[in-house]
Parts: structure tokens; sequence; C-alpha cells
């Protein structure tokens, strides 16, 4: 469930559309291939990307959709060798992105152990999303995955609730709480609910973020420096990605400290 680019056709530098208006330094189109793309489907600046003004792509997580579509869906067949299955294999990878994201929720879910009564039913949707994951072109394709969110998402608002109602006290929830820019150095947020919320450019300087649910919020220029994210719930790669931390920034196994921290 994490990208690994070495085994991926480069199907994100040729699939998604690029805007300087969203991180990039030039536009694309979808379906026209990075000017940065090589033979090899390697970036021939991805050393540089951040310097280059790629932002967009240093941020970007597929989690692990690229690979399992180039080596698994497609065995080994790239769009290069067969152009008439491009087009499909291009718009097959927002939805294994969306389904591995889901299943990177459910396997975290299963390690929580607070949520244990929960277990069963998140592995039987853990399953049958993997399954999906492993389908044939056209399966996938006809994939509600709106559907299979409102199936899976009931699941991860319990085993929240369940992990952060072991911590004292009544924590107030800021779901979807606009908190652009918000003022919030040295803040006490254990277990907070921030699902979905946006804290763009916020200052979390030194805040506590232990156990809290941050799945789906936007931490772009959130400055996260000195804070604690120890058991934050539900925090992935790109969010950490697309953040501001520094060497005094607790983060939990499950993502790695950016190399621009």
């Amino acid at each position: 469930m994490r990208a690994d680019c070495a085994r991926c056709f480069g199907l994100c530098c040729v699939a998604l559309t690029f805007s300087a208006a969203s991180g990039f330094p030039e536009d694309k189109a979808a379906g026209k291939p990075c000017s940065r793309l090589r033979a090899d489907f390697g970036c021939s600046v991805h050393g540089e990307l951040r310097q280059r003004g790629y932002h967009g792509c240093t941020v970007y997580d597929c989690f692990g959709a690229g690979q399992k579509i180039s080596r698994i869906t497609y065995a080994g067949r790239d769009w290069r060798q067969d152009p008439g299955a491009a087009g499909e294999m291009f718009a097959l990878l927002p939805v294994v992105r969306q389904l591995q994201e889901l299943l990177r929720y459910l396997t975290e879910a299963l390690t929580l152990e607070p949520a244990r009564p929960l277990h069963g039913e998140v592995r039987t949707a853990r399953e049958r999303v993997e399954r999906l994951t492993l389908a044939d072109p056209a399966t996938l394709l006809a994939v509600d995955v709106a559907a299979q969110r409102s199936a899976v998402n009931p699941l991860l608002l319990r085993t929240s609730e369940l992990v952060r109602a072991q911590l004292p006290g009544r924590r107030k929830s800021r779901r979807g709480a606009d908190l652009l820019g918000a003022r919030l150095k040295g803040a006490d947020l254990r277990g907070v609910e921030l699902r979905g919320a946006c804290l763009i450019a916020a200052d979390l300087r030194g805040a506590d973020l232990r156990q809290a649910d941050l799945i789906g919020a936007d931490l772009r220029d959130t400055d996260l420096r000195g804070a604690d994210l120890t058991g934050a719930l539900f925090l992935v790669q790109g969010q950490v990605d697309a953040a501001r931390g520094d060497t005094g920034t607790r983060l939990p196994p499950s993502v790695a400290r950016p190399g621009h921290w």
C-alpha cells in the first residue's frame, strides 16, 4: 500500500492532469506523458522535484495502485507496448488508488487494540476490497467507489471512536472544520476528531495530536514543527509530505519523515 515507482510504468506521470495552479511548473493534459518521463519510466528530475517546481509530484501518493495495475492487472504489459489499452490503464489509476487507500485505512484499523471488537467486520471488509483490487480491468472500471467508501466509512468511524474513547474527558469534534491558517501553537488536540478538517497553513507547532483522527485532513503547508502525532489515526504519507516539520516532529511508524523537513 505504498507507492513503488520502480515497479510502475509511470502511470501517474501520464494519466493525471498537471497544472501550474496545483503545484507544477507547467500544464499537462491527462493522457499526455510528462516531459520529464524517461523511456524506462523513471523521472529525469526525481531527485530535484521540489527545486524544479514539481511540488505536486512530491505529495502525490497512489497507495501502491501504480505498481498493482502495472504488475498484476496488466501482468507487466506497459502502455507503450500496448497503446490500445493505454486509455483503460490510465482510467483505472484513480479507481484502484481509492481502493488502495481504503485498504490502507482498514489495515491500520486491524492494528488498533481498542477496536478489537470490530476486527472481524474490518477483516471481512478488507478482504472484499482487496479482491476488487485484483479484479480484471472491466470489473474494476465498473466499481462504484463511492459505494465502497460508504460501506467502509462506518467501520472506520467506529474504530476511531473506540480508540479515542480510551483518553480521559470528552473531546470536541472538529470534523470538517475550517481551520485555514489557524493559530494552534501548543494546542492540546489529543483524541480530537479532525476528519476532513482544512488545516492548510495552520500553525500547529508543538501541538499534541496524539490519537487525533486525521483521516482526510488537509495538511498542506501546515506547520508541524515540534508537534506530537504519535498514534495519530489514519495519517498517511501524502498528508505528511504536504506539511512542514522538523526533527522534533514525532510521527507514527506508519509514515516516514519527509526528506525536505
